[in-house]
């Protein structure tokens, strides 16, 4: 079946964090197109004209494809408005086919942010897919991501083993066995989000901001802690001086209504800038 994705877009760009970071083993870049598996059945997906081509196709595979692909978010009203900013514009005009991708799933988006904490995307990546494939569901190319029961069931010594360190273990465990209602949390104000996430041991501020950004599709999320974020915005915006988190977060501002998207834009083009 065929999902249409407004133009421009450029599949390969948008998925390069799948190839360059690598694999996780629950979203697989292979032989050309990306596999995940969609309740209970791997599906492919690849580039077509006019979007992206899956199969097998299905109501449920369409939503988290298209979920997954960033179709949540507004990208000709951005596109718009970075047209009118000196710096962001020739960022975003440079991207013409970008489309940041979200997670699709709230338990496995909250496990990818523990699993980031402190380390590199790629040796992060390298971490959780042995923990997908120690509690996943192997099929032929990708695994399922593990489900909340199956990781409330491990004990942090099983997560330990794989890589995780003793605290992301009881992170990842204490997260899986709290009463936290994730699917509550989209109906909730960003602020409400980032409180109830951070009440939650092992979930900091980073933690909530990059949920608000790459689950929920917040257009107003801002994640002023990250490094990389925070290595771009002085790229672009202070000459390379070094920034602190206080000075990035109150220069959200500036890219107001859209830090979300500017902050994608801003790490893909200091990715670009060497």
């Amino acid at each position: 079946m065929l999902l249409p994705i407004p133009e421009p877009y450029d599949f390969e760009l948008s998925t390069a964090r799948f190839r360059d970071f690598g694999s996780d083993r629950a979203t697989v870049w292979h032989e050309g197109g990306l596999y995940r598996v969609v309740d209970g059945r791997e599906v492919r997906i690849e580039a077509a004209p006019g979007g992206v081509r899956i199969e097998p196709g299905s109501a449920e595979a369409s939503h988290e494809v298209g979920y997954l692909l960033g179709l949540p978010l507004d990208l000709c009203a951005f596109r718009d408005w970075a047209a009118t900013r000196p710096v962001l514009g020739k960022i975003v005009e440079a991207l013409p086919g970008f489309r940041p991708t979200l997670s699709p799933k709230p338990f496995e988006a909250l496990v990818i942010a523990i699993t980031a904490q402190q380390i590199s995307l790629r040796a992060a990546a390298a971490i959780r897919a042995r923990f997908v494939e120690r509690f996943g569901v192997h099929h032929e190319v990708a695994w399922e991501f593990p489900d909340r029961e199956r990781v409330a069931r491990a004990r942090p010594s099983e997560i330990t083993a794989i890589g995780f360190s003793q605290k992301k273990a009881e992170y990842a465990i204490g997260l899986a066995r709290s009463d936290l209602d994730l699917d509550a949390l989209a109906a909730l104000a960003d602020a409400d989000v980032v409180s109830t996430l951070t009440a939650l041991p092992g979930l900091g501020r980073w933690t909530a901001d990059w949920y608000l950004a790459r689950h929920l599709a917040r257009p107003e999320a801002w994640p002023a802690g990250d490094l990389g974020v925070r290595k771009a915005v002085a790229t672009f915006y202070a000459d390379g001086r070094p920034l602190t988190i206080e000075e990035v977060r109150a220069m959200g501002e500036r890219f107001a209504p859209f830090q979300n998207l500017s902050a994608q834009f801003l790490l893909v083009g200091a990715r670009m800038t060497g």
